[in-house]
Formats: structure tokens, C-alpha cells, sequence
């Protein structure tokens, strides 16, 4: 469920909204005479955020790259990949 919050919430109990962001874990819309004006939140929660936006513009990138026929490469070229990398490292 939405939490909503007038922007006057915002302007005389900042500490009660931070709190808010921070325990529900969800953005919090404020509101200005009536309708929707900013989202605030909390930094976790738009650390969480930006990283999903980073993997679906992967997805996309990789969806575009099978679309017009790229095959990728196969779970065993992949693993061998990564077990020379962890030899290298090693």
C-alpha cells in the first residue's frame, strides 16, 4: 500500500518521514494542494532501485543482441572462462 503524505508532513516532521522511509522500506509520495508532486525515500531503497534499473538496461541490451542474432556463447565456454580467471587470480 502507498504511503501518502501532504508536503506539509514534509516541512514540519522531516524526522518522522526519514524515520518512515526508512522503516517501510518503500517510497513515500508528498503530495502538494491534492495531487502528486516528489517521491522521497530512502538511500538503501534507492541504492536497490538504480541497481534493478542497471540489470533490466542489461536484459534490454542482451534481449537486442539475441533479436538480431547473436548466439552468445555456450555454459562451457562461459566456465572456462571463469575457472582461467580464478587460476590467474589464484
Amino acid at each position: 500500500m502507498p504511503v501518502i503524505k501532504p508536503i506539509s508532513d514534509l516541512r514540519n516532521k522531516a524526522n518522522a518521514i526519514s524515520d518512515l522511509a526508512h522503516k517501510s522500506d518503500e517510497p513515500i509520495f508528498i503530495t502538494k494542494n491534492g495531487e502528486g508532486d516528489m517521491v522521497v525515500m530512502s538511500m538503501a531503497q534507492y541504492s536497490k532501485l538504480q541497481l534493478k534499473i542497471e540489470l533490466f538496461s542489461k536484459l534490454a541490451v542482451a534481449q537486442a543482441q539475441r533479436a538480431s542474432g547473436d548466439k552468445g556463447r555456450t555454459l562451457n565456454q562461459v566456465m572456462k572462462d571463469i575457472r582461467k580467471r580464478l587460476c590467474e587470480t589464484g
